[in-house]
């Protein structure tokens, strides 16, 4: 049984064969935390591991100094009850007190895992693959409940928790802050891991020490951000990727969060991780209820490798829906770099004879084809053909490029739109903003209020209207500026802290609605790149736009990053045209197929503007993947040698799940002189099986592979050229 209670002591145990959570009733009816960590046994009381102190200065509860909620850790803390780190929720009352004291009131344990309302949620397939403890925590002074929802998965070293807010009184509550889970650990000994970065360098690793106080990321844009990623990590100083304690958090939604670690003067640290609460409130009227995204917890005693793999292949399998959750994703052709907004149909249908003879699978028709877009300055929102360019509209377009053989995908830019537009002409009331300030623009564009369903609906009309028509299998879904002024003009004042999340909620929705209508459709998300590239979308897009930004090198430290929690079948990885349109950085052919190989793989450059060799060379890619590709997008993945070191070199690996298949991937940044080639030590393969390189005759036992190393001089299996920058190489052993 993977859930325990102890009746005579108030303990739960949530448990599997790798992890063990414990928290209990405390005496005053709160919660507090036990132990998280590696699997314990079972036992009818764990005493030992609630041991309160008496400590100086002080403030406790029920004249018993020993319960003093400063020095207790608690499982979802609330304000102003001797706890002064900050709180999990806080509630704003008619009397104008915002002190809250939730108590324990019942429990129930249930197979499987319940959805959560108008939210994206990790899902079983099977009622035996989970199991759910739902606490009602009971405020009587306000009569309102919080609803603690724990899941914990059989076959994965995860932990979920969401909270749900319900108001039973008669007054009106405004809900100030509410977080979705709270994580007390039983001291600060860790270093912070966080992905960071900004357009063109999202999700780059960066670790640090823990000191007292908050150390925190965010964002406050509308948007999860490509200043930080909804997801952080304790690891200990000594934890390697392969080795070591290491406890990961990430927030299964796409707007504004906080991810916090207060450490207190007893070397306590709290992770929290929610909406965050600045510029947030929600009015809670008599009835009503509020339910927070999910946090997905992950602990691992195999260094960051392990907590990574739990991640990937958990998101891959229970977050990730819909038909192509498990599909091979096509190879895609991709106009934009090519032509800009710069196309006809005769230049799209022309690139598309090329891609067709090269093997590539699917035609993806970019932006400017609506309106009368002919630069980002105007039209978006105006989901209508472009006759000049397309005189055969959408349909004619889509019908001609799959007689050719290959499917046809469409970008659009759902959530926003242009000043020169017809919608805003007709609607100007239908943007987020505040009366009496001027709208800030980005792109030359407005965000759209979708927070109102009215402009959720008339968007989905105007979307249905072209897919109806057309045979469009794919649809790159983007999202180009933040938010600014925010406010919208259908709801009050007291509701106007609530746009921010009313927004995403209509996101989803529109997401929901698209994805049930058309459920053969693949969505990729995209937001300038990789600007909200969050749990949260995965759910209805099983991939992603990994970065704007293609360059080969940079796209090292962006993939290697994205892979601390994402799977490899989730990132959009493209070859692009040299010298790279974003960093000007000329690449070979080679090293820039060998990094988009482990990814969702396709081009986005001119294929009629390369050579008839380079021709030749990008066909000969395409067949090396399709041969691949099962292994590239759903393998095991391992990072081997990080980007972010100074040595300029990096290299990661993956493994087939019966371990008889694996590529390794190795690059270096820039060439040295009179230098020995390094050895890569593997993982992840079976050390008793024999392995063959692909393209020689080499053989070479699993141990050896992973114990002694492989020296990076070895001819590869595929390599580019061998002098100068920016080389790299892939190495395919298959086992005899």
């Amino acid at each position: 049984m993977p859930i325990y209670f102890n009746a005579a002591t108030q303990e739960f145990h949530l448990q599997n064969e790798r992890i063990s959570y414990i928290f209990k009733v405390l005496d005053n009816g709160q919660l507090g935390s036990l132990y998280y960590g590696k699997a314990l046994q079972h036992r009818e009381a764990f005493p030992h591991l609630f041991s309160p102190k008496e400590m100086p200065a002080s403030t406790f509860q029920l004249d018993d100094p020993l319960l003093s909620l400063e020095t207790i850790r608690q499982e979802f803390p609330s304000y102003g009850t001797t706890d002064f780190r900050d709180p999990a929720i806080q509630i704003a009352q008619v009397n104008g007190s915002r002190i809250t004291d939730f108590k324990y009131k019942s429990h129930h344990i249930i197979k499987g895992k319940p959805k959560l309302d108008g939210l994206p949620a990790t899902y079983v397939e099977a009622e035996d693959e989970a199991t759910t403890l739902l606490i009602s925590m009971y405020d009587a002074v306000i009569q309102a409940e919080c609803l603690l929802s724990y899941s914990i998965f059989e076959q994965y070293n995860v932990l979920t928790r969401n909270v749900k807010v319900i108001n039973h009184g008669k007054q009106t509550l405004l809900l100030d802050r509410v977080l979705s889970a709270s994580v007390d650990l039983s001291d600060a000994d860790y270093e912070l891991v966080q992905l960071s970065g900004a357009w063109g360098r999202e999700r780059y690793v960066k670790t640090r020490g823990l000191q007292p106080g908050i150390q925190s990321i965010s964002s406050i844009r509308g948007a999860s951000s490509a200043q930080h990623n909804p997801f952080i990590a304790l690891k200990r100083e000594e934890t390697t990727e392969h080795q070591g304690e290491i406890y990961g958090f990430s927030l299964v939604y796409s707007g504004n969060f906080l991810a916090q670690v207060e450490v207190d003067h007893y070397n306590i640290s709290r992770v929290m991780l929610g909406i965050h609460p600045f510029d947030f409130s929600w009015c809670l009227e008599e009835g009503d209820s509020f339910q927070a995204p999910e946090v997905v917890c992950v602990y691992s005693d195999e260094g960051m490798n392990g907590m990574s793999q739990t991640y990937q292949q958990f998101y891959s399998k229970r977050l990730a829906s819909g038909v192509w959750r498990d599909r091979e994703r096509p190879v895609l052709i991709n106009n934009w770099e090519a032509t800009y907004f710069d196309f006809n149909e005769e230049k799209i249908l022309d690139i598309a004879d090329t891609a067709q003879s090269l093997g590539v699978e699917l035609f993806v028709l970019d932006d400017g084809w609506f309106g009368k877009r002919d630069n980002d300055h105007s039209s978006l929102g105006d989901w209508f053909v472009n006759r000049e360019k397309l005189p055969n509209g959408i349909k004619g377009l889509a019908e001609k490029i799959i007689q050719k053989g290959l499917t046809f995908g469409l970008w659009f830019e759902p959530e926003m739109v242009s000043p020169v537009s017809e919608l805003y002409k007709h609607h100007p009331d239908w943007i987020i903003r505040v009366p009496d300030r001027m709208p800030s623009q980005g792109r030359f564009q407005y965000v759209l209020d979708f927070s109102r369903t009215e402009v959720v609906d008339y968007i989905f009309k105007q979307m249905c209207s072209i897919l109806d028509e057309a045979a469009i299998s794919y649809i790159k879904w983007d999202m180009n500026r933040h938010m600014t002024e925010i406010g919208s003009a259908c709801l009050s004042a007291k509701r106007q802290k609530e746009v921010a999340h009313r927004y995403i909620l209509g996101v989803y929705d529109l997401y929901e609605r698209l994805r049930s209508r058309y459920p053969d459709i693949l969505f990729e998300s995209c937001a300038s790149g990789g600007a909200r590239f969050d749990p949260g979308l995965l759910y209805y897009a099983p991939q992603a736009w990994t970065s704007d930004d293609t360059d080969a090198v940079e796209r090292l430290k962006i993939q290697y990053g994205s892979s601390m929690v994402y799977p490899l079948s989730s990132m959009g990885a493209h070859v692009s045209a040299v010298p790279n349109h974003q960093v000007k950085r000329v690449t070979s052919l080679e090293t820039r197929a060998n990094v988009a190989y482990f990814g969702a793989f396709g081009y986005e450059l001119d294929l009629n503007g390369l050579t008839k060799e380079e021709q030749e060379r990008v066909k000969d890619q395409i067949i090396f993947f399709k041969a691949n590709r099962a292994l590239l997008q759903f393998g095991r993945f391992y990072r081997l040698l990080s980007p972010f070191e100074k040595d300029g070199l990096t290299s990661w690996l993956v493994v087939s799940e019966d371990k008889k298949q694996a590529i390794l991937g190795y690059y270096q940044e820039l060439a040295q002189p009179n230098a020995r080639f390094p050895k890569v030590k593997l993982t992840g393969l079976d050390p008793s099986l024999t392995y063959r390189l692909e393209g020689g005759e080499d053989i070479y036992h699993g141990d050896e592979l992973m114990f002694a190393g492989l020296e990076m001089d070895r001819p590869a299996t595929r390599s580019s050229p061998y002098e100068g920058d920016y080389q790299s190489r892939l190495y395919k052993f298959c086992a005899l």
